[in-house]
């Protein structure tokens, strides 16, 4: 294996291992009431419609155009819009749902209660597909930082470990809230990071040299619209759900503005002629 590649592989760890780092803040304290939950998926779905919006779309259309930009945009909302029809919704089916009003208030309120860790559990693997989406073509943007130079890599990578740290949180809150396991809430957030070293190989190996930028803005554009579609499908409603559509609302611009912050100190660590 090339030096050069075994370098990037490193440093793309290193960001791909802060994930993980976010997972232990969460495991290593309780596991959240609904309302903290609802406002911690308000805060992820800002997370998540900043990268879309502010990020992958943002380039797309800047790079091959306002009309292509944005068709490659929707063509990523229809894609998953399609794709969502055949997931099942985890809910209590409605048999179980009328059985349950039979029963007395306690086991009516472990029904909801397992209702409630169905959706949230759900929610968390998406919001884990999502990042792991946006992990990846940072992923490719931190080997191409390590070709110009060991600093440039260096610097990326330590700015995008910083920044993953929030999504690893992002991840392993739902899951840890529906399991009730920190394993299972640590693991599936140190998954979501590997993407990074993973667009690290691809690049290096298996990407086709004959496949135009042009394409590849497209692509990531609609990386950006099936993210969209996702945080305002599955993550919103839970957010408002639980902790009230006021409250979510300002978790969820919270969200957007810190990290639309850690994408413009992530930026300033590139140079000049690269951007993610």
């Amino acid at each position: 294996m090339d030096s050069q590649v075994i370098v990037a592989l490193a440093l793309s760890l290193v960001g791909g291992f802060s994930t993980s780092l976010g997972a232990l803040f969460v495991i290593l304290n309780q596991a959240p009431n609904l309302k903290m939950l609802g406002l911690l998926q308000g805060f992820a779905a800002g997370l998540m419609l900043s990268i879309s919006f502010l990020d992958l779309a943002h380039n797309a259309m800047n790079s091959i155009g306002f009309l292509k930009g944005n068709l490659w945009f929707f063509a990523g909302v229809v894609f998953f819009a399609v794709i969502a029809n055949f997931i099942p919704e985890p809910t209590l089916s409605q048999s179980s749902e009328v059985q349950s009003k039979k029963k007395n208030s306690d086991e009516g309120g472990k029904d909801m209660m397992k209702k409630h860790r169905r959706q949230v559990l759900f929610s968390g693997v998406i919001t884990a597909i999502g990042i792991s989406l946006h992990n990846f073509p940072e992923g490719m943007a931190v080997f191409l930082g390590s070709m110009k130079g060991l600093h440039v890599g260096l610097n990326l990578a330590l700015a995008i470990a910083l920044h993953n740290i929030p999504e690893g949180v992002a991840v392993a809150l739902p899951v840890y809230f529906a399991t009730q396991s920190k394993w299972q809430a640590f693991k599936l957030a140190t998954l979501s990071g590997f993407a990074e070293p993973l667009g690290v190989v691809i690049v290096a190996y298996l990407f086709p040299s004959s496949l135009s930028p042009e394409i590849l803005e497209g692509l990531l554009g609609s990386v950006g619209g099936v993210m969209a579609f996702l945080t305002l499908h599955e993550m919103l409603p839970l957010a408002f759900e639980y902790a009230g559509q006021k409250q979510a609302v300002k978790a969820v611009f919270f969200g957007m503005a810190f990290m639309s912050a850690s994408l413009y100190f992530l930026e300033l660590s590139l140079p000049v002629e690269m951007s993610l």
